[in-house]
C-alpha cells in the first residue's frame, strides 16, 4: 500500500509511482476504526501526468440475445485539458455497420441511434483514419504531448475496438492501447465500486446526469464532468490498463 502524511491509503496501487492523491488529503477513522482517504474540500488540482485526457465512449450494434460481431456505430472523443479540465475539442462521427447493417429496434431504443444516422456514414476504417487526422491536427501525436484515453469501463478499448479491428483485419493504433477506466478511478477516489456506471458516479458526486443515457457523446460529457469534479477535489488520474 502507498502512504501519504504518515497514513495508509487502502485503495492505492502498490507501486513506485506517485500516489493518486494530492498532499492535501487527510486521514479519517471509519466506524470500524480503519483509516481511509478523505477527499479534501473543493480545490483546484492540476493533473501532473497528462496534458490531455481523451474521453471516449462507443455505442455499438446490439440486440437480445446479443449479435456477433458487434460493430461500432458512434465514435465520440472529447479532448479535455489536463490543467483546466475543460473540453477543448470534439471528435464525433457515426459509423456504418457492415456485418449487420440494419439496426435492431433494441439498439435504437437503447442508444437513440436511428437507421438514418448510420446509413451512408463512413466505415470504421475511414473513421479511424479521420481520428488519426484529428489527433494530428490537435497536436496529440507530438511525442512531447502526453495524453491518454478515458473510458467508463474497459470494454471500449480492451474488447470492442480491438475485436472489431481483428475481425476486419485493421491495425489498432498504439494510442488506443492504454487508457484510464473511470470506474476504477472513481472507486479509488470514493472507496466504492460504481456498479451502475455513470448513474452511480453522478449520484455519488451529487451531479446531474447530462443528456441521454447510452448516447455516446452525452456519456462522454458525463465522464468529463465526473473527472473535473474529482480533479477539483484533489484526485490525480493515472493509467489503469495493463500494457498489451
Amino acid at each position: 500500500m502507498s502512504s501519504r502524511n504518515g497514513f495508509r491509503c487502502p485503495w492505492m496501487f502498490n507501486d513506485s509511482t506517485p500516489p493518486y492523491w494530492s498532499s492535501k488529503v487527510s486521514p479519517k477513522l471509519t466506524s470500524k476504526g480503519k483509516t481511509s482517504c478523505v477527499l479534501p474540500p473543493p480545490a483546484w488540482c492540476s493533473q501532473r501526468r497528462y496534458h490531455y485526457f481523451l474521453v471516449l465512449d462507443f455505442e455499438a450494434t446490439c440486440d437480445k440475445p446479443q449479435i456477433h460481431p458487434q460493430e461500432i456505430i458512434e465514435f465520440p472523443i472529447l479532448k479535455l485539458n489536463g490543467r483546466t479540465m475543460e473540453i477543448e475539442s470534439t471528435f464525433h462521427m457515426y459509423v456504418q455497420p457492415v456485418v449487420h447493417p440494419q439496426l435492431t429496434p433494441f439498439c435504437t431504443e437503447l442508444t437513440g441511434i436511428i437507421q438514418g444516422m448510420v446509413d451512408g456514414q463512413p466505415s470504421l476504417q475511414q473513421v479511424l483514419e479521420r481520428v488519426d487526422e484529428w489527433m494530428a491536427k490537435e497536436g496529440l501525436l507530438d511525442p512531447s504531448v502526453k495524453s491518454i484515453f478515458v473510458t467508463c469501463g474497459d470494454w471500449d478499448l480492451k474488447v470492442m475496438l480491438p475485436g472489431q479491428c481483428q475481425y476486419l483485419g485493421l491495425p489498432v493504433a498504439d494510442y488506443f492501447k492504454q487508457w484510464i477506466n473511470l470506474k476504477k478511478a472513481y472507486s479509488f477516489a470514493m472507496g466504492s465500486w460504481p456498479k451502475n456506471g455513470l448513474l452511480d458516479m453522478n449520484k455519488g458526486l451529487n451531479l446531474q446526469h447530462i443528456g441521454r443515457p447510452h448516447s455516446g457523446i452525452d456519456d462522454c460529457k458525463n465522464i468529463a464532468n465526473i473527472m473535473k469534479t474529482l480533479a477539483h477535489r484533489g484526485f490525480i488520474f493515472k493509467q489503469t490498463s495493463k500494457p498489451f
